[in-house]
């Protein structure tokens, strides 16, 4: 424990460290959380002097379309949805009231989604402009027509179609509704980009953990200690972990308390179908936010296992950071041009898939059993980190003896 103290105590005297926890913090939080929903995403709009064009009142503007959301806060069917949109229709007339607190995003997508025959493709406007109310009907019939067509569409027929089809059937219908703006923003956008920011700056405090003991030439200090080569070994890898469960504590408290800040609770039992109609998954907006959190800390974890063992493999800290980096970045700038197979293979690294494919129909095929996506993104990545562990311990040991 002393030891592991010692090392968690001189990672955190890094200015890198300090610097890269910093901008951490106000990429994620401040400028990604605070200030999106102040500002960048939720204020409201026709601000011309703002580079954003939007004003900096989020958090009244959130709560007037949370107030306006109120009046249709009950089970989604189809004189319900033709309500809204006949409402937003007589807002957007020159002479009435802003449409601005409408779920107008929400419904266009819908519309244009389930009732691509009423699209006027000579019109400029979007269909929820001009498309008639009356004719918005059978939304639960077309939905299922949907998700049949998008499986049929990526090629997934026989046994794998009815794997979908019969999680979509878990889902309760009718669908109890409220203003999906803000939860698509939380779980289709803030938190799965959480990872990806995470991994540049975990791999550069954590690259020189092994390497710049190289780099700072103390190979002759550390073999005077009364400690083995497996007990810094393993401090080391103690420290690794704890800074990363250290940051992510930090992003997840800071992100978490600025959505219930602005959005609040509201609407937490919305099925994740709002956000994409076709998605099979049984889950609700919570659900599915506390899903993409552990996903975003299990990965964590994962790449930190690899980062350490990357850093006893090379004596350069630059070389050991390049690797690391690599090790998210390359695999999605080659994923266009491999393979299908390749590239679920290569999403199973940690960061390098998506906690979203939630709302896809991805499976991998193992031992003749159809396994979703999600579900193999969650723990693979986190067991690659483990089986890390063993090999850094063994390597370093090897190379500090020689």
């Amino acid at each position: 424990m002393e030891l592991f103290l010692l090392e968690h105590k001189k990672l955190w005297r890094k200015k890198s460290v300090k610097i890269c926890v910093l901008l951490c913090f106000l990429y994620i939080v401040v400028f990604g959380s605070v200030l999106s929903y102040q500002w960048f995403n939720f204020g409201s709009s026709n601000d011309y002097t703002s580079s954003f064009g939007n004003n900096f009142d989020g958090y009244s503007n959130i709560r007037s379309k949370q107030t306006y959301a109120d009046q249709w806060r009950h089970p989604l069917t189809d004189e319900t949805l033709q309500q809204m949109v006949r409402d937003y229709q007589k807002r957007s007339k020159p002479d009435q009231e802003n449409n601005e607190t409408t779920d107008w995003k929400t419904l266009n997508t819908w519309i244009d989604t389930l009732w691509p025959e009423l699209e006027k493709t000579d019109n400029p406007h979007l269909m929820i402009d001009y498309v008639d109310p009356d004719k918005l009907t059978d939304f639960y019939k077309r939905r299922q027509q949907a998700v049949d067509g998008f499986l049929e569409l990526n090629g997934q027929t026989g046994e794998e179609k009815n794997y979908f089809l019969n999680m979509d059937s878990k889902t309760p219908a009718p669908f109890n509704y409220d203003w999906v703006e803000g939860w698509s923003t939380v779980v289709a956008n803030s938190v799965s980009d959480i990872g990806m920011v995470m991994a540049l700056f975990i791999a550069i405090a954590l690259s020189p953990m092994f390497s710049g003991e190289w780099h700072n030439n103390t190979k002759s200090l550390i073999a005077t200690t009364r400690n083995g080569w497996q007990q810094t070994a393993l401090a080391k890898i103690g420290t690794g972990v704890s800074f990363t469960l250290e940051l992510f504590t930090l992003i997840a408290v800071g992100t978490i308390g600025a959505q219930l800040l602005f959005l609040g609770t509201r609407g937490w039992n919305m099925p994740i179908q709002f956000i994409k109609l076709w998605a099979t998954a049984p889950m609700n907006m919570l659900q599915a936010e506390i899903y993409e959190y552990a996903y975003v800390l299990l990965a964590s974890l994962g790449f930190t296992g690899i980062t350490l063992l990357l850093s006893t493999l090379l004596k350069s800290n630059f070389s050991s950071l390049l690797a690391s980096l690599a090790v998210v970045y390359v695999p999605m700038a080659i994923a266009q041009f491999i393979p299908l197979w390749a590239q679920k293979l290569l999403d199973l690294l940690p960061f390098v898939g998506s906690s979203t494919d939630i709302f896809r129909t991805n499976a991998y095929h193992l031992f003749g059993k159809i396994v979703w996506s999600p579900y193999l993104l969650i723990i693979v990545p986190v067991c690659i980190g483990l089986l890390c562990i063993p090999i850094t311990i063994n390597r370093w040991s090897q190379r500090m003896k020689v």
